[in-house]
């Protein structure tokens, strides 16, 4: 954790043995889940999933102390993590867009397997103006709290901030929980047609994404109840405020593009 401003001023952080590391266990669990998805055998895929997060935990107390104790944040290094993110980001949108395409692939032109309709025959979507109109309002007034959380951050006001962010990840476990309840209760699977695979797939991995982003907010929570961020550098914050907006634009297109539009 040296600072090595006097050789290279733009790179003042050392050298992280962290990426190769956790490129290497995402190829052990890619692996693994294909052995798992021919072959039954899951325990590669849960060591691939259990080194991943080891890792993850190590080299994110390592950014954090960079960043809080050893002052090794200038701006071209936040700058950096900034555009890191900012491509994850995009990364993600491409993700998404992917199910949505085969979403729209289906929809717009059901075959005959699906009964030239849909929603497919037999299959009866589930009610949007009920759970997933909740949820909407939900995870939108937790995007308001968390702009609240920042602002308040922004203007010295730690405590406002604390009360912000703590009820932003209260309607984020909140939305996880109804979400859940509506899985429980829907009278299709993953396995009913086209339809099934479709929905469970968006809607499961947005809330995926839900629970991630409720983890980073915590994680801030942590952080900011052990003063590590001030009012002007908080770069940790500013990455999850942007995880979770980009989380709320995508339930508004699930919702109106999959339980609205899809549903009728």
């Amino acid at each position: 954790m040296n600072i090595n401003n006097h050789q290279h001023p733009y790179h003042i952080v050392d050298r992280s043995p962290w990426p190769i590391l956790a490129a290497t266990g995402t190829l052990i669990t890619t692996s693994g889940l294909v052995s798992w998805f021919q072959n039954d055998n899951i325990i590669t895929a849960c060591l691939g999933i259990i080194s991943l997060i080891i890792i993850m935990i190590l080299w994110w107390r390592d950014i954090t102390r960079e960043a809080t104790f050893l002052g090794s944040h200038t701006s071209n290094v936040t700058n950096g993590l900034k555009i890191g993110f900012i491509l994850f980001v995009v990364s993600e949108i491409m993700f998404f867009f992917s199910f949505f395409w085969a979403f729209f692939h289906s929809a717009l032109s059901p075959t005959p397997d699906l009964g030239m309709s849909w929603p497919p025959t037999g299959i009866n979507p589930i009610n949007p103006w009920g759970v997933p109109l909740l949820n909407t309002a939900i995870l939108l007034s937790s995007g308001i709290s968390l702009t609240w959380s920042h602002h308040s951050l922004r203007e010295v006001n730690p405590q406002e901030a604390w009360n912000a962010l703590t009820l932003t990840i209260f309607l984020g476990i909140w939305f996880t929980s109804l979400q859940a309840f509506e899985y429980w209760e829907a009278n299709f699977s993953i396995a009913d047609s086209a339809y099934g695979s479709t929905f469970f797939v968006a809607t499961g991995f947005h809330g995926l994404h839900v629970i991630i982003g409720t983890i980073f907010l915590s994680v801030c929570l942590l952080r900011l109840s052990n003063n590590h961020f001030s009012s002007n550098h908080h770069i940790g914050f500013e990455c999850a405020i942007w995880y979770w907006h980009f989380v709320d634009v995508v339930w508004i297109f699930l919702f109106i593009c999959i339980y609205w539009w899809g549903g009728n």
